[in-house]
């Protein structure tokens, strides 16, 4: 079958591409969507623990919630088959500091290193929350451009607040299917800091939300360079070390040449580490006595503030979602949750390939009841 003339620039573009190892359309071409496993993909650096780990509490007598223990009276399958259908591969719930139910898919287990993708947003909005309370970076609304000041200063205007609550105005399009726009070329691209020279504003600052993510690398970049440390080391200097962290973990980098690491989204870990982080902010930032975040970023953190353009059933603050009852979480795009519920102090961490088509919040929201229908899309 000929092909048609118009499509061998386009066929020969692609090729061209992924000969050349540095061109983010060859790289997306050849691996294809974000997934699970994109840890394997790039180089990274390390996020060491420390040699105290913490440990939750085992269930002892303890009965799992009831939406669990009902399932299968009320459903045609067990509780696992529901997680294993909906591509699941960890789910775990803490309450009371007892993990009360740890599940893992047949490949996956306790020491399964798990890609968080933009779970790492709220990770980053804890380091610059740190690094105000110690008087690295001034307040929220310092201008970015102080840190940054490559970027174009039509963007003189933005805020490190504007950055937190995704109200920037920067012209960024947020599509991991579409190759010709800016996120596969920040993903798969190996020179972030060349990339982030070329952005221009769409508005000006705090005219709507839109989530975007290079809000999220400029925060990381901000953090590095008004602490003088690589992300990777201020991150377990001021939270994996202290949290007492059953394992390392590890930060995607754009390339082994450029050595940017990938703040807005590729921080890999263990699923009990990650809901460590959950047990922090449930705790408004104190760990067993020790005030890792001044309980003032946590109380910004949480504001049940209306940020005009989020979601109707969730407001958008510091880069952490918040449910109307009070619960709150991070999310990343292939269904990764960390979800905290200061009423039932309960954390679930949900690690999945996809979604699922299951509204995981819905079904977060109702653990301890035996709404079994409200959870799905």
């Amino acid at each position: 079958m000929q092909i048609r003339k118009k499509f061998i620039p386009i066929i020969t573009l692609i090729f061209l591409c992924i000969a050349l190892s540095s061109c983010h359309l060859g790289r997306f071409f050849y691996f294809n969507f974000a997934n699970i496993d994109d840890y394997k993909k790039f180089p990274q650096v390390p996020v060491n623990k420390g040699e105290a780990v913490f440990h939750f509490q085992s269930a002892v007598n303890n009965p799992l919630p009831q939406l669990i223990r009902s399932f299968a009276s009320k459903q045609s399958k067990s509780f696992e088959d529901f997680l294993q259908e909906s591509n699941t591969v960890a789910f775990l719930i803490v309450r009371n500091d007892t993990m009360v139910y740890e599940y893992y898919d047949d490949k996956y287990d306790t020491t399964s290193l798990l890609t968080s993708f933009s779970v790492n947003k709220s990770v980053v909005s804890a380091l610059v929350g740190i690094a105000i309370d110690e008087g690295f970076i001034k307040n929220e609304e310092e201008p970015i451009i102080k840190y940054i000041p490559e970027l174009d200063s039509r963007l003189s205007g933005i805020t490190i607040r504007h950055l937190l609550n995704m109200r920037s105005g920067i012209d960024y399009k947020e599509s991991y299917k579409n190759p010709f726009v800016d996120m596969p070329k920040y993903y798969y691209g190996t020179h972030l800091l060349k990339y982030i020279t070329k952005l221009e504003p769409k508005q000006e600052p705090d005219k709507e939300f839109e989530y975007i993510s290079v809000n999220t690398l400029l925060l990381s970049l901000a953090v590095e360079r008004s602490t003088g440390m690589p992300l990777n080391e201020f991150l377990e200097k001021k939270l994996w070390i202290p949290m007492e962290m059953e394992f390392d973990a590890t930060y995607n980098l754009d390339s082994r040449r450029n050595h940017t690491i990938k703040g807005f989204c590729c921080l890999n870990a263990r699923a009990r580490d990650y809901a460590k982080f959950g047990r922090l902010y449930l705790n408004k930032g104190n760990w067993n006595g020790m005030q890792l975040i001044s309980p003032r970023w946590i109380e910004k953190t949480l504001v049940n503030n209306d940020n005009e353009g989020a979601r109707k059933d969730y407001t958008y603050s510091y880069q952490w979602r918040r449910h109307p009852s009070g619960a709150f979480w991070a999310q990343g795009i292939l269904g990764q949750f960390i979800y905290c519920n200061p009423a039932k102090n309960l954390i679930i961490v949900r690690m999945g390939k996809n979604y699922g088509n299951i509204n995981w919040v819905k079904l977060f929201n109702n653990i301890d009841t035996e709404n079994y229908d409200y959870y799905r899309k």
